[in-house]
């Protein structure tokens, strides 16, 4: 069994017992989360598709920890013209993990 959630502008295929990694939440770890936005629920014999979601359905996680990805760097360079610009950059991120697909038709 799967589904296919939608958080903040970006779909995750999750299962039970995965670990997803998504944009950091402001909630403390061991706190449950409730993902509402589900677009598709697969079982083994069913395929039930949301337009644009499914109504009955929810996707509970818990959060297990938050963390920042590694530094990516940004240069900016202009030949010829003395202008060069360097900056950092870390996005944190939450990791949580799937405990119940739920669906009721």
């Amino acid at each position: 069994m799967y589904a296919i959630l939608q958080d903040r502008n970006k779909q995750y295929k999750v299962q039970i017992g995965q670990i997803i990694r998504i944009e950091k939440i402001n909630k403390k770890i061991g706190k449950k989360i409730f993902f509402k936005n589900v677009l598709l629920i697969n079982n083994l014999k069913n395929t039930f598709f949301g337009s644009p979601t499914l109504k009955n359905a929810y996707i509970i996680g818990i959060i297990k920890k938050h963390q920042k990805d590694k530094k990516i760097k940004i240069i900016k360079f202009k030949r010829r013209k003395h202008y060069q610009k360097t900056q950092g950059h870390r996005q944190k991120h939450t990791t949580i993990v799937i405990k119940e697909i739920f669906y009721q038709h």
